[in-house]
């Protein structure tokens, strides 16, 4: 029983490193698209935030993932491993393609597939699925309305300074716009898989709530924080570069305002996708001059992986499920 629980967590592990070296470019592209951090530099802070981040907004996001999703009651291991399969899989596909998808999707897919595959739909919770569903929609539209608002205040402000000053003032400030950024992205991507492993440790019986124990904020956040300092270089230029070429203002403009994003839904415990939030606030930073300012071709192409990413984590974890039932 102890055998498989840890090589359970073991996998869940190897997915929030995944998570972590994917989603390293939400935290430092825009820093190291303005050029005011060296790569090192930036994925050193990012690491350091995103490991701090669960111990500061508690793991309300946890839960949901926990119980949100499928009924804890009735899920088990064989069925937790054949979701990670569906979402360490995908996750692994697309960030060698240079896509930043969301691996909280992915994550969320693989688990309804292998739900669907063991259990049937009628035991999702839908309740938690409406969740998800806030989060997809209002994380990129709300990034980018903050981001938007945020980039136009400080033209409007500053509209009369010099360019180079405005430059100098505002790669100081990312420095603390890309640290905030870092740390709840690690508040709310980092509890993901502190839930995952929560619903290991309850359906082996292992614990008798679901809670989560420090143990599990340690582990979850060390790895999280370890895939970010590895990072995805080719996720980070295609945020950094090819969405649109960021001044240090809009920068941090897009940190803020993604950061804002996270820490709300992290704090209501709505698993939002950190690539949607931060992907949002770069597009509506970088259209605060004009709007072609944005290479939207490239925007589309990563809202076509978004679109496809629960649907086809969730048929990879469906067919893992299936193949590991078939052998126990």
């Amino acid at each position: 029983m102890y055998e498989l629980a840890i090589i359970a967590i073991g996998i869940a592990l190897v997915f929030d490193f995944v998570n972590g070296f994917n989603d390293a470019a939400n935290s430092v592209a825009t820093v190291i698209g303005t050029r005011v951090l060296k790569p090192l530099h930036a994925v050193l802070l990012s690491a350091a935030a995103n490991f701090v981040g669960p111990f500061v907004f508690g793991v309300a996001v946890a839960t949901t993932i926990a119980t949100g999703i499928v009924n804890p009651d009735d899920i088990t291991v064989y069925m937790i491993i054949g979701g990670l399969a569906g979402a360490i899989s995908w996750s692994a596909i697309c960030t060698m393609l240079g896509l930043p998808i969301s691996n909280s999707h992915s994550l969320i897919g693989g688990i309804m597939g292998a739900g669907i595959a063991g259990l049937g739909f009628e035991k999702l919770v839908f309740d938690g699925l409406f969740k998800v569903l806030i989060g997809i929609i209002a994380s990129p539209m709300g990034g980018m309305i903050i981001g938007l608002l945020f980039a136009g205040a400080i033209i409007t402000f500053f509209a009369k300074r010099h360019p180079r000053t405005v430059n100098k003032t505002f790669g100081r400030l990312q420095l603390i716009s890309s640290a905030w950024f870092a740390l709840t992205h690690g508040a709310n991507d980092g509890q993901k898989v502190m839930g995952i492993i929560v619903l290991i440790l309850f359906a082996e019986g292992l614990i008798t709530e679901i809670e989560v124990p420090l143990w599990v904020i340690l582990a979850a956040a060390s790895a999280i924080g370890l895939g970010t300092f590895f990072g995805g270089h080719k996720v980070i230029r295609t945020l950094g570069f090819r969405i649109v070429r960021l001044k240090p203002y809009q920068g941090f403009a897009a940190e803020t305002g993604g950061g804002i994003i996270l820490a709300i839904f992290a704090i209501l415990g709505i698993p939002a996708s950190t690539t949607h939030a931060i992907t949002g606030s770069i597009i509506g930073a970088g259209a605060v001059r004009r709007k072609f300012a944005v290479r939207w071709n490239v925007g589309r192409q990563i809202v076509f992986a978004w679109m496809i990413t629960i649907p086809g984590s969730a048929g990879i974890a469906y067919l893992s499920t299936i193949i590991i039932n078939f052998f126990v």
